[in-house]
């Protein structure tokens, strides 16, 4: 298997990044999303049903996948000889990141949920905020892999 994995790093490693662009596209996108829901949408409109379609289809059919694909593909990186050296500090910093991005995914998933029952209980503020947690976590794992601290 090592060896399998070895002869296709470098696409591992591009469909990897493609799938991280993507993912990290829509960490971006839907918190922006929910603070004009928040903020600017009158509940039981047309415009609160667009904004909840938009939500849910970002999610389900951009997000999800993306997120499913950097864990596939990084996985593979990851078994791949030679790539990876868990005596350093990086790899573990950097597992711990993606732990947590995946972890904020989730938690967006459960506020696309809240919108959809009319139960959403966080200001447009706070989710400004919560904004910025994709960002923070995609520069510990960039300088992590990039600069392997």
């Amino acid at each position: 298997m090592g060896e399998f994995l070895a002869d296709w790093y470098l696409w591992s490693k591009s469909l990897h990044i493609i799938s991280v662009v993507a993912w990290m596209a829509g960490l971006f996108y839907l918190p922006r999303l929910m603070v004009y829901h928040a903020e600017q949408v009158e509940k039981g409109s047309a415009t609160e049903a667009m904004f909840q379609q938009m939500e849910r289809r970002l999610l389900r059919a951009i997000m999800g996948p993306a997120m499913i694909a950097t864990w596939v593909f990084g996985l593979s990186l990851v078994f791949t000889p030679g790539i990876v050296d868990w005596g350093q500090v990086w790899p573990w910093v950097k597992a711990a990141s993606v732990i947590a991005m995946t972890g904020f995914h989730e938690w967006l998933a459960a506020r696309v949920q809240d919108f959809a029952a009319g139960q959403n209980r966080i200001t447009g503020r706070n989710y400004r905020i919560a904004n910025e947690v994709p960002t923070l976590l995609l520069i510990i794992i960039v300088f992590s892999v990039v600069v392997k601290f």
